[in-house]
């Protein structure tokens, strides 16, 4: 074939952006990217289900702070992925997923799982389009990948019609197209950041806090929201879990949240993970400031507090935090302090914390041994998925990368997360916990991970239900009204066996960190299946 094909231009123009790997799943629409990314020495991590190839560009873009790509086919496969942009959107993470599509010459005639992709993806991107030909697919790919990275990092979809990746490209390098100049868009100056009213508002408050989205809580994001506030003096929160205040990963910052009198969102959205700033989780008389990439977020905080909000700007988070950090005249207060002994706080009862049942392990029991294995390398990697199991892992462990689902809720990520973390830090322990229900979701990318050879330890909470879902029924209709949260006490170590990795069954806690040795030595994807008391998560107070 000549290497004048769209898919050769795509290839290559992902390439010059630096792109290493592309997580995908075959499919008729794009068998043209399988075969011009072997020229392009592009390294393609084939899945077993599309919303996998999504949630692993979404957690290489976290971990490495590249552009997350995911590739999939058009129609039914584009709609399995498409679920997943919305835990990469609330994450705020670059991640660009790319379609194969219908061909542009039989839309509208029946063709073959054509779709109406981009009204589909739309709502879950910064934008979302369709390739028009093959000599603006290089241009489009850099496109999208400024789209995913400008401003408040996020999705971006691009569907790519199988004219548009078999015709000629009369380029295959990505220059400009229809308007679209990138050189332009990366000379564009942004206007120098003033920090002095954001600085002079807080270093009057008695307690002022600095509360960052989800962008800063990556690994150097956390590094640059640590100089912020050792320069200011003022308390700087990371915010990235649906459960917003009563984060267990925060302790008891609820309390002190309640606190504080002067409030900057440096990027973070005041909405339901802050109770749209309202009594009692944060007091009436708190003023806010706010520094955020869109205009749509500031009019949104006005709207809920009015006058409260005292100054705000459209900036560049991190350019924002690097001014607050070269700006700022560090005063002393005991209140950082205070701010995280509440942040750190853990009750003694854990130390002690058992199981009420024969056989199964307290969710503390579970997690807090596998501390040690995170606290061996810098680089260490905690994959957290969601539901109660993963609010107690969230509360127990820590690590120097973390990996969560995020401001979305949506559970089902870890797996696919862990993958891509074991590729993203080769050599740093990766633990990921998971709940019974999550496992199902994507259990079948251990294979994912027996191919490739991508060990990691998972360490799955089972309590043989829908525990999240569960507490909610209790809490609100009784007991006796519980329905539809059962599932079986399905032995996932044989599952992960059955993949080709390792599996152990725990039912006593004292074997606990022999079995995660074991698992860790067998350098295989490796699942511990931990039978746990289904317990409420954590509802952290002093």
């Amino acid at each position: 074939m000549p290497k004048s094909r769209g898919a050769d231009a795509f290839v290559a123009s992902l390439a010059s952006a630096g792109v290493r790997r592309i997580f995908t799943l075959s499919g008729n629409h794009v068998m043209p990217v399988f075969d011009a990314a072997i020229d392009a020495n592009l390294e393609l991590i084939h899945v077993r289900h599309e919303a996998a190839a999504v949630h692993m560009a979404d957690a290489w873009a976290r971990l490495t702070g590249e552009t997350g790509v995911a590739l999939v086919t058009g129609g039914p496969g584009h709609a399995n992925a498409v679920g997943a942009l919305y835990t990469a959107a609330m994450a705020e993470s670059p991640v660009i997923l790319f379609s194969g599509h219908a061909p542009h010459e039989e839309l509208g005639k029946g063709a073959f799982q054509e779709m109406r992709q981009e009204d589909i993806a739309a709502p879950l991107c910064k934008a979302s389009w369709t390739c028009a030909s093959a000599d603006i697919l290089a241009s489009d790919v850099v496109k999208a990948i400024a789209l995913a990275r400008g401003g408040r990092p996020g999705p971006v979809h691009v569907s790519l019609p199988t004219d548009t990746l078999d015709g000629h490209a009369r380029t295959v390098e990505g220059h400009t197209s229809e308007g679209w100049n990138p050189a332009a868009e990366a000379e564009r100056k942004t206007p120098a950041f003033d920090a002095a009213p954001f600085l002079s508002r807080l270093s009057s408050a008695k307690r002022p806090l600095i509360l960052a989205g989800p962008a800063s809580c990556t690994k150097r994001g956390r590094e640059r929201m640590a100089r912020v506030e050792e320069s200011t003096g003022v308390p700087v929160v990371c915010m990235e879990s649906p459960r917003g205040v009563a984060d267990p990963s925060l302790g008891a910052f609820a309390e002190v949240l309640a606190q504080a009198d002067c409030i900057l969102l440096l990027g973070k959205r005041l909405d339901f993970t802050l109770k749209f700033g309202r009594m009692p989780a944060i007091g009436g008389g708190c003023e806010f400031l706010q520094v955020d990439p869109e205009d749509d977020e500031i009019a949104r905080t006005r709207r809920a507090v009015g006058e409260r909000l005292l100054h705000s700007v459209v900036a560049n988070v991190f350019d924002a935090a690097q001014a607050f950090a070269e700006q700022a005249t560090r005063a002393k207060s005991g209140w950082v302090g205070e701010v995280r002994s509440a942040i750190e706080f853990r009750p003694a009862a854990w130390e002690s914390a058992t199981s009420s049942l024969a056989q199964r392990l307290h969710p503390v029991q579970a997690l807090r041994p596998m501390q040690a294995l995170l606290d061996s390398h810098p680089e260490s990697v905690f994959v957290s998925d969601g539901g109660e199991f993963g609010q107690w892992a969230q509360a127990c462990l820590r690590a120097p990368h973390r990996l969560i689902n995020g401001v979305a809720g949506a559970i089902g990520p870890a797996l696919p997360f862990a993958i891509a973390a074991r590729l993203a830090r080769p050599n740093a322990p990766v633990i990921a916990a998971m709940g019974d229900g999550t496992f199902g979701f994507h259990a079948s990318e251990i294979d994912t991970a027996v191919r490739y050879v991508l060990p990691f330890l998972a360490v799955v909470g089972n309590d043989a239900r829908w525990n999240a879902e569960h507490q909610i029924q209790i809490r609100e209709y009784g007991a006796a009204r519980a329905l539809g949260t059962d599932l079986a006490p399905t032995r996932y170590d044989e599952v992960a066996r059955g993949f080709g990795g390792y599996g152990e069954l725990v039912t006593d806690p004292r074997a606990l960190t022999e079995s995660a040795k074991r698992a860790t030595a067998s350098g295989l994807p490796a699942v511990l299946n931990v039978m746990i008391e289904g317990i409420a998560a954590p509802s952290i107070k002093r």
